[in-house]
């Protein structure tokens, strides 16, 4: 249902730049739009039946949750599309003071700050796993469908900073950007490894799945793990990639940008060199 709206609402917006005459990128609304369908097969299908009861299945709509529909969502920049969509006059212009003012806010800031999100993806692996908090929440569909909630606003929270289009209420540098994402890489990591390693269930909802599926908890949960080493790192390595592509773009353009302001106005540095080496002489 939530991709449903997402959607649906993504689309409105769009929508209302076309009857302006406004150009956006169709290949924001594709990723935003592919985003939202993810999220709906993967909440809203069987697999969500079987997320119920089987921690591979479980671990794989976490690491999607977290690593895979942010990306897609973020780089569709719906916080764009929303500026540009929503009118400054009328009876609709909350909309856009609301979300200028929460752009703004401290709370913004907060949210974004590497050192909220960082200990934030701790929690929502080693936290809710070994502290028995999943297992509680797991035994009621409320808890099942709060932490997917808790799992995908981790990973927006987590991708915004990095990747997104959207005007943020504080931009990290590139070099911080790379490293939080080497901080983060090797977290779910880390935690596959010890689901693979484990000789008990970690998690006791998941200790006794249906007789009738014929399925052991402790090889199931070494798959579980094998998808948190394996299929969690390659969004993080695109979003790598992702990154280093901006960084250089930036700095080819930064040079540009500085090749064409010598041809215009020369080049001040040179010459208030060369004049402070004159100044030198005639000493």
């Amino acid at each position: 249902m939530v991709g449903i709206l997402l959607a649906l609402g993504y689309l409105c917006g769009v929508m209302l730049l076309l009857r302006r005459r406004i150009v956006w990128p169709w290949w924001r609304t594709i990723l935003f739009i592919t985003g939202c369908g993810v999220l709906v097969a993967l909440t809203g299908t069987a697999l969500e039946g079987y997320g119920y009861r089987m921690f591979s299945v479980f671990m794989f709509q976490q690491l999607t949750l977290m690593m895979a529909i942010p990306p897609l969502l973020i780089l569709g920049a719906p916080g764009t599309l929303l500026l540009k969509a929503a009118p400054s006059r009328g009876r609709w212009r909350f909309v856009r003071q609301f979300a200028l003012t929460g752009l703004r806010s401290r709370f913004a800031r907060l949210l974004l700050h590497p050192g909220f999100m960082v200990p934030l993806f701790l929690m929502v692996f080693y936290g809710l796993y070994f502290s028995g908090i999943a297992s509680t929440l797991l035994g009621s569909v409320a808890g099942h469908l709060s932490l997917e909630a808790v799992f995908l606003g981790a990973g927006i929270l987590f991708t915004l900073p990095l990747i997104s289009p959207d005007p943020l209420p504080r931009r990290q540098s590139h070099f911080g950007r790379l490293l939080d994402m080497f901080i983060e890489m090797p977290l779910h990591a880390f935690f596959g490894v010890i689901a693979m390693m484990a000789t008990i269930p970690l998690v006791s909802f998941f200790a006794r799945p249906p007789a009738a599926w014929n399925i052991d908890a402790v090889a199931d949960q070494r798959i579980a793990g094998a998808l948190a080493w394996s299929y969690g790192e390659l969004p993080s390595l695109i979003i790598v990639l992702i990154l280093l592509f901006a960084w250089a773009s930036d700095d080819t353009r930064r040079a540009e940008a500085a090749d064409r302001r010598k041809d215009r106005e020369g080049d001040l540095e040179l010459e208030a060199y060369n004049a402070w080496l004159s100044r030198l002489g005639r000493r």
